[in-house]
């Protein structure tokens, strides 16, 4: 009885927290990994009631606790990746800082995407001779592209327009890092990626792979509300970078 309210209770927490992620329109439809959560606990509460787990063939049982064991290590690995960039703060004086792309909605960046700005604003304030590449396209539902409306809140704040260069062509992390790697020495020139935390570990060793040979991350804030999101769906985006080989 006890499992069985504790996979209920797990349940209504994923849907619940799938409508949250989808009250902020973010653009992503990653907000179903926590239905599908939300149906895995529900399916193992209806198993658990009818005790069904007790007439599953014992081989399918230990092949099925391999894999989850299996894969709660690769996740527990990957997740330690991740935190482990949580706090780059880069090196003074680099040649130039990369800000990824993130949704740009009609009154101006999204909130993820203002945290990375504001971190790239700080830096270029203390490093004036820093250069500022912002990379992103256009999506679907955004009013222009990633790179104007990064664009148009620096200098907005004050930036000088000649620091900035637009790369506005990227549809995601390995195409924000692979066009902006154009206007590179990427032998020489000393590069910062800009990102939320939870993304600095990707987007340095997607640069490193792409063959900038001197960079490093610099970590801006995440909303705290939806870093459990965030972090989740970071895990699938190193898997499919490494799957296609831009990782290694």
């Amino acid at each position: 009885m006890k499992k069985m309210i504790i996979f209920i209770l797990c349940s209504l927490l994923c849907f619940g927290y799938c409508a949250l992620i989808f009250s902020i329109h973010s653009g992503s439809n990653f907000y179903m990994i926590w239905a599908l959560g939300g149906l895995f606990f529900a399916g193992l509460a209806v198993m658990t009631h009818f005790d069904l787990w007790n007439r599953i063939p014992v081989g399918i049982k230990y092949v099925a606790g391999g894999i989850l064991i299996m894969s709660v290590i690769i996740f527990v690995v990957v997740e330690g990746c991740i935190i482990s960039s949580f706090r780059a703060k880069g090196e003074p004086n680099l040649d130039y800082i990369i800000v990824l792309g993130a949704q740009v909605k009609e009154n101006g960046p999204s909130a993820a995407l203002k945290f990375r700005l504001d971190e790239a604003y700080d830096y270029l304030l203390e490093n004036e001779n820093t250069l500022c590449i912002v990379s992103g396209g256009q999506g679907y539902n955004e009013p222009c592209s990633e790179a104007q409306g990064m664009y148009d809140y620096l200098t907005e704040r004050g930036v000088d327009g000649k620091r900035i260069i637009m790369e506005d062509k990227s549809t995601d992390t390995s195409e924000n890092i692979d066009y902006s790697a154009v206007f590179l020495d990427k032998e020489n020139d000393r590069v910062g990626i800009v990102t939320n935390n939870f993304h600095v570990f990707r987007g340095v060793h997607l640069a490193k792979h792409k063959g900038i040979k001197h960079v490093c991350g610099i970590s801006a804030d995440s909303n705290v509300i939806f870093q459990l999101n965030n972090m989740v769906r970071e895990f699938f985006g190193i898997i499919k970078d490494l799957v296609y080989g831009n990782l290694i």
